[in-house]
């Protein structure tokens, strides 16, 4: 398959999902979600803001990952 530039950078999708299936294997996972909780009231805020911020330019969640069944076109 050829590479495409953007979007469908097929490589770096590649590498991508590599990566992530191989941190989950790690057993890591609980680990990192501790290290990024906020450390201080104020981190807890400035990400609530952050969060909100994002949402608020969202189409909305992407009903398929309620139902628990995979997207089309990806590996996972």
């Amino acid at each position: 398959m050829g590479k495409v530039q953007g979007e469908g950078d097929y490589e770096s999708a590649k590498k991508f999902d590599d990566a992530e299936a191989a941190f989950v294997k790690s057993g890591r996972v609980e680990q990192g979600a501790r290290d990024a909780a906020p450390k201080s009231p104020a981190e807890a805020e400035e990400m609530q803001k952050a969060e909100e911020e994002g949402r608020s330019r969202s189409k909305g969640e992407d009903p398929l990952l309620r139902k628990g069944t995979k997207r089309s076109g990806t590996s996972s």
